[in-house]
């Protein structure tokens, strides 16, 4: 495991470098210029001896390889740069916002790995029946939903028609303290929302699995010795059914992450999402380069999860091999 572990660690440093330059190669390309989104309506009436000057002074000026370079010499020492829209360092832009997001994303993608486990289970047991016919039928509904469609649904039906649920925010309006009862409230339909988006992969990754696992040889032997079919269906058609399923844990990060970026802006959550909008239509080399990096080791470590739990759940898959 530690040998596997190492080597995915070091095939990334290449991956992150190759990423974050492509990041100041796209920006270079686009037509946005930072100069001009920093100064805002200033930058209207502004000289263009003015406008240089702000180019030089942050560095807008230089070439595409030098910003990049002077960029990632920084950021290893861990100075990631000033966010020129932000007018704050990129570190305090993350740390202020990354809690948040990482705590909608644990709880969507804990609901979705729950939910989609205990459903599959459950349609697996009966492939073709009414509860498999009408499980499959929704999953297949929602894997064609949008987020974002999803999230402006849950806000008319739970906020507007029935008014049970908050339909946006960290807190209450007009609140000045964040405390547990207010963030769990609002944090509800964001989490159900993204959850649900991401639920239909694990629902039917866990169904074909585990129907395919209860007409295995083993599976028949188990129930011709006449053990009790729960145990069956977990003790051997679940471990076997979950295998698959460990496998787009990592494939479903990146998916995770987009979702997670459109819910916040519908339920105007307080992550990420604003300030990657923000980046990217500003043009801010830091804070662009520094989201981007930290949505590819998200992708990585997922991927690097998924494996190992694959090998620990199955023995005969090797972490050295």
């Amino acid at each position: 495991m530690a040998r596997m572990t190492g080597r995915r660690l070091l095939s990334a440093a290449p991956v992150l470098l190759v990423v974050t330059l492509g990041v100041f190669a796209v920006a270079a390309l686009s037509p946005f210029d930072p100069v001009k989104a920093y100064a805002g309506t200033a930058g209207l009436t502004a000289s263009q001896d003015s406008l240089d000057q702000l180019r030089a002074n942050l560095g807008a000026d230089q070439p595409l390889l030098a910003r990049w370079w002077d960029w990632l010499t920084s950021a290893l020492t861990g100075d990631l740069g000033t966010s020129a829209v932000m007018r704050q360092p990129v570190a305090d832009v993350i740390g202020e916002r990354v809690g948040w997001s990482a705590l909608l994303a644990a709880c969507a993608f804990a609901l979705a790995v729950a939910a989609g486990t205990g459903l599959g289970v459950l349609a697996a047991r009966r492939p073709g029946g009414p509860l498999d016919r009408a499980v499959s039928s929704l999953a297949y509904t929602l894997e064609a939903a949008p987020a974002f469609w999803l999230g402006l649904l849950a806000i008319w039906f739970f906020s507007v028609r029935l008014g049970v649920l908050p339909s946006g925010g960290l807190t209450d309006a007009g609140s000045d303290a964040v405390t547990f009862g207010q963030v769990a409230s609002h944090l509800v339909l964001p989490a159900l929302v993204l959850g649900v988006s991401q639920l239909p992969w694990f629902f039917l990754y866990v169904r074909q699995g585990v129907a395919d696992a209860l007409d295995e040889d083993p599976v028949r032997g188990a129930r011709a010795r006449g053990l009790a079919e729960r145990r069956v269906l977990l003790g051997h058609g679940l471990r076997s059914g979950m295998l698959p399923m460990l496998t787009l844990i990592g494939s479903r990060v990146p998916e995770l992450i987009t979702g997670a970026l459109l819910v916040e802006t519908v339920f105007s959550w307080p992550g990420i999402a604003a300030a990657t909008v923000q980046a990217a239509t500003s043009v801010d080399f830091p804070l662009l380069a520094a989201l981007t990096v930290l949505a590819t080791a998200a992708v990585l470590a997922g991927n690097l999860l998924s494996d190992l739990l694959y090998g620990l759940a199955d023995p005969r898959v090797g972490f050295d091999g």
